[in-house]
């Protein structure tokens, strides 16, 4: 036998191919490499802002145990219905899947677990005894919910004042209907109040002091969403009807009529709410749905699926453009092109579009001036706050997550951070601070024996047909049916992590490896065993390692 074949990833096949080889490991005493079992960090768990344990509440999905699913997952997240369908699904681009055919549809399932447990009317109860311990959350968007989640089950008194008429944040005043379905929306809300969480509507906090003096509140975790649209100035002759994303979108949510459009819109801007604004714009009878935007599709803030969604509708996307006068109903732009520093520079070339209303969508900043009276707290000229590694502001008991302080302004993203702030809160209050327990080694694709995989393309959720998405409010994407559900929750490949296939068990040649029980994994016996590397070799999921032996 050559030698040359003694390549690392190669050892263990080599020593079982020729057991008899003078180079094969020693045993006994004379053991030089041991198997041990890992526990490794699932690259989807890595990749989701909220924190979700993913791979485990996909163990018991694959198992068709639903609700232990679902309790699993409303640990971290206590919105599974919203965030299968508003979710960007970070996890599903880290999904090591995704290297042997597709990433497992992680939202599809999701939001099957969540519309489940809403029909089955699955409820949660707080886990801890109240502590008489009161706190105030102002606003009542994606991360003020999931702080007042987490913090009713570690058994404080939770508070939510909301300056508008309505719960949800931008859930509800930035995410059409037809994306998210509010029936949706109030479902998973009402299982957070019925918690015993107080919500107090159409009630603005002004007075950050006054709350803590006057009313008795211990802590107050502030998540303020971005609704203060950006402005810019275009110079215009005799400028025709110029709206808002922010505003059009709200205006839809709070029952007033409908804004007249005109037969044509353009919609200035390049991220998701102009996605949305435009496709709201079609729905409501718009002939032309045009949107305008400096940068290419490489470049634009939107994802990439929106912008599909959006032309699949009759959206018109003009990239490269930017708009440099207006003249009642007629546009002029300019294009642009990409330059070596990657940055849109004007070409001087001129083109003219027509258009009834001019939509901004060119961001949102959040409200925040009302901190600024708050001794201790930073607070940028663009309104977001400064916050500690504990998302406590300078102020001792204040803290702040979400779209106003400094990160991605997602709907994950805002509820990863309630479930944070909760914590630290928590801690806080019991006179400690919260620490992250440490990060296992992240499971990579080469640790992956995907051999004992077979190809299994991603399931696909039904669609609404193209004359009803553009002519009605009706929701786009359908749920999976359990079957589907069922067979995407078994594409999970427990990256890193035991599943008890009992291969380890079977291919043992020293029966070494002891069964525990279904659910307690395995155990070597090292009395046995003789570091032949074949159960590491044979694991499908990389959760067995060979370590050097010590005596």
């Amino acid at each position: 036998m050559s030698n040359d074949i003694f390549d690392h990833d190669d050892l263990p096949y080599a020593i079982t191919l020729d057991p008899g080889s003078s180079l094969h490991n020693h045993t006994g005493s004379w053991r030089t490499m041991k198997p041990v079992y890992q526990r490794r960090l699932p690259p989807c768990n890595d990749a989701c802002p909220a924190g979700e344990n993913i791979q485990g509440w996909l163990f018991h999905a694959e198992a068709g145990n639903y609700e232990a699913a679902w309790r699993v997952l409303t640990r971290d997240n206590p919105m599974p219905a919203v965030m299968g369908r508003v979710c960007y699904h970070p996890c599903e681009n880290a999904c090591n899947r995704a290297g042997l055919d597709e990433s497992v549809a992680i939202h599809a399932v999701e939001r099957f677990l969540g519309t489940l447990a809403l029909k089955q009317g699955w409820k949660t109860e707080p886990e801890m005894p109240s502590t008489g311990k009161r706190v105030l959350i102002v606003g009542a968007g994606p991360s003020g919910l999931s702080c007042a989640h987490h913090l009713a089950h570690m058994g404080h008194d939770v508070t939510i004042r909301e300056a508008g008429p309505m719960a949800g944040g931008m859930m509800r005043f930035g995410i059409p209907k037809y994306r998210l379905p509010r029936d949706i929306l109030d479902g998973e809300i009402q299982r957070i109040l019925d918690l015993g969480v107080t919500l107090e509507l159409n009630t603005k906090v002004d007075d950050i002091e006054a709350a803590f003096k006057d009313d008795g509140f211990d802590a107050v975790f502030v998540a303020v969403g971005a609704h203060l649209a950006k402005r810019i100035d275009i110079p215009a002759h005799a400028a025709g009807k110029i709206l808002d994303a922010a505003s059009v979108l709200h205006d839809m949510e709070t029952g007033k009529e409908p804004p007249q459009l005109g037969r044509r819109v353009i919609v200035y801007g390049g991220g998701n709410t102009a996605m949305d604004v435009a496709r709201t714009a079609k729905r409501l009878g718009a002939e032309e749905a045009m949107i305008v935007y400096r940068r290419s599709r490489k470049e634009m803030p939107a994802h990439d699926f929106e912008a599909t969604e959006a032309e699949e509708e009759g959206v018109l996307i003009h990239w490269l453009r930017t708009i440099k006068q207006i003249d009642e109903t007629t546009f002029t732009v300019e294009k642009m092109e990409i330059g070596e520093d990657g940055r849109p520079r004007p070409t001087g070339e001129f083109e003219t579009l027509e258009a009834d209303t001019l939509i901004l969508a060119l961001g949102q900043d959040a409200d925040t001036g009302f901190l600024t009276r708050v001794a201790g707290v930073e607070v940028a000229r663009d309104g977001v706050v400064g916050v500690n590694d504990q998302m406590m502001t300078g102020r001792a008991g204040l803290f702040a997550g979400g779209d106003m302080v400094p990160s991605e302004r997602t709907v994950t993203v805002a509820v990863g951070h309630g479930k944070q702030a909760a914590r630290n809160i928590d801690a806080w209050l019991n006179g400690e601070t919260y620490q992250h327990p440490p990060r296992p080694k992240l499971a990579g694709f080469e640790s992956l024996n995907t051999w004992y995989y077979d190809d299994a393309h991603q399931s696909v959720q039904p669609e609404l047909n193209i004359i009803r998405r553009q002519t009605s409010f009706d929701e786009v994407l359908g749920d999976l049916d359990e079957g589907n559900a069922l067979l995407e929750a078994r594409r999970c490949m427990s990256c890193g992590n035991c599943f008890e296939c009992d291969n380890c068990y079977g291919v043992c040649p020293d029966n070494a490896v002891k069964k525990l029980g279904p659910g307690k994994g395995f155990q070597f016996n090292y009395d046995f065993c003789k570091g032949c590397g074949l159960c590491a070799a044979e694991c499908p999921c990389g959760a067995i390692d060979m370590v050097t032996e010590t005596i």
